[in-house]
């Protein structure tokens, strides 16, 4: 069966910002999650969900996150497994939902062009990443139909990462290295 027209499809952003950000020096998401959202956003994604952890008080005081369903992680130092858990069960309960686009806050290089070339993939049964020189990174686009499984998996810091390995024979590969950077960042 081929997968239904991309006008058919809204795939929500989703931004792991949970993570205490050690170190960086403190958590990351005061500082990137406005720009996070905003790429989301300009890419196409429709709704967004942020999850926080460390920092979330002063993230809350300082990124305009009016739209935005924000999703508390208490469990965040667990890593990013269990924020991961926490926003893709958040969009369980959006059935019109058909997929997620799944973003870091702290990969300031990736752009709106990158996450549209993303969601020109996607569709509930999809597994599509960006790709940056031939090496996979983020976003990466999860469809409906892993999420389950996706939930299960996810522990610790590897969030995705074992499903994905596990079924990259399924997994697209988009190039986004023309339009974005793949880094995180990981110290001031």
């Amino acid at each position: 069966m081929d997968p239904p027209d991309v006008a058919d499809n809204r795939v929500a952003g989703l931004v792991l910002a949970g993570g205490a950000g050690r170190r960086y020096g403190g958590p990351k998401a005061p500082v990137f999650l406005g720009q996070a959202l905003r790429v989301l956003r300009d890419g196409g994604c429709d709704p967004l969900i942020a999850v926080l952890g460390a920092g979330a008080h002063r993230t809350r005081a300082v990124v305009d996150l009016a739209g935005v369903r924000v999703v508390d992680n208490p469990g965040w130092a667990e890593g990013m497994g269990s924020s991961l858990r926490l926003g893709l069960d958040t969009a369980t309960r959006m059935p019109d939902v058909s997929a997620v686009c799944v973003h870091l806050v702290d990969m300031p290089g990736v752009s709106p062009t990158a996450v549209a070339r993303l969601l020109a993939q996607a569709h509930a049964g999809c597994l599509t990443r960006a790709g940056y020189g031939g090496e996979p990174g983020h976003p990466v686009v999860l469809g409906r139909d892993h999420w389950a499984e996706v939930i299960t998996a996810a522990r610790g810091d590897q969030g995705a990462r074992g499903y994905l390995r596990r079924h990259a024979a399924h997994v697209t590969v988009v190039e986004c290295g023309d339009v974005a950077a793949g880094y995180d960042i990981d110290e001031r």
